[in-house]
């Protein structure tokens, strides 16, 4: 058994975990816990953010139709806070209450934001202008719905721009779902560092399999998978440097796992987490 603790003045919280060469799926060792980014490290991770009490916002949209157009403006290429802005100017203007046209979304897309005190330009305005534009169109025929994340995502992956991890996104998103997993390339990357997703399968090809041992894991270390993606994504976009070195050396194998000496609680903004690069 190893042990670690949460400091929340005045009190502490011991997490104990199993050994790190104990096994927590077959062939994927729990390593330990300070050694970024292994299983105990994420599963640490996770029960820390529950024990100070720092929840994760998931939602961004008052309605369906929001957090659809929430979503379609983050992504890959598009940092979290740009994301963030752009979807603040369109609700604030109310351009996403009724139906927009390509041609007023790209405008309204076009213009500078001010990100963090930076005047930024949004880029791929004119795709996801086309993507919104054609999404909320199809909204009133299309009676999305469903009682599970996966039931949901299967309506949502019919929108225009809408893939799998999209609309995995906005299921997780709108029903607080633990049946689907955001497949990003910082959870890909945490989860082959780690040896719980398989090396030779891709997001583009291969989403549902990479989807099956993502949830396979987080019930192993007893964890949502909505937190744990989550966390994965916070910390994994925030040491960026030190994930490319990992990456580097070793073929990305755990022995090349970084010590961060006593486990710390990710210092990412969690209102960062809606929006995923």
């Amino acid at each position: 058994m190893q042990r670690a603790a949460v400091f929340v003045y005045p009190l502490v919280v011991q997490v104990d975990l199993p050994a790190a060469d104990a096994e927590v799926l077959p062939g994927v060792k729990w390593g330990a816990i300070e050694a970024f980014p292994s299983p105990a490290y994420w599963a640490y991770q996770v029960l820390a953010n529950r024990v100070i009490g720092q929840p994760i916002r998931y939602r961004l949209g008052d309605s369906l139709r929001e957090e659809v157009a929430a979503c379609l403006l983050g992504g890959h290429g598009i940092p979290a806070a740009v994301g963030v802005a752009a979807f603040r100017r369109l609700k604030e203007r109310e351009i996403l209450k009724s139906d927009p046209s390509e041609d007023e979304l790209f405008v309204q897309l076009s213009e500078p934001l001010e990100v963090r005190g930076r005047i930024v330009k949004y880029r791929f305005a004119r795709q996801k202008a086309k993507y919104i534009s054609g999404a909320l169109r199809m909204f009133p025929e299309m009676h999305l719905s469903g009682a599970t994340g996966r039931e949901l995502r299967e309506s949502l992956v019919r929108l225009p721009g809408v893939g799998y991890k999209t609309a995995s996104w906005i299921a997780r998103n709108w029903l607080d779902a633990d049946d689907v997993a955001i497949l990003d390339i910082h959870v890909a990357r945490a989860g082959r560092l780690a040896g719980f997703l398989a090396r030779d399968l891709t997001v583009e090809r291969d989403y549902v399999a990479l989807e099956t041992q993502f949830l396979a894991f987080s019930r192993a270390v007893g964890v949502r998978a909505s937190e744990l993606d989550a966390v994965i994504w916070l910390e994994m976009a925030s040491s960026t440097s030190t994930v490319r070195d990992l990456l580097r050396s070793s073929d990305g194998q755990m022995p090349g796992a970084r010590s961060r000496g006593r486990a710390n609680v990710s210092r990412a903004d969690p209102n960062q987490s809606p929006l995923i690069d």
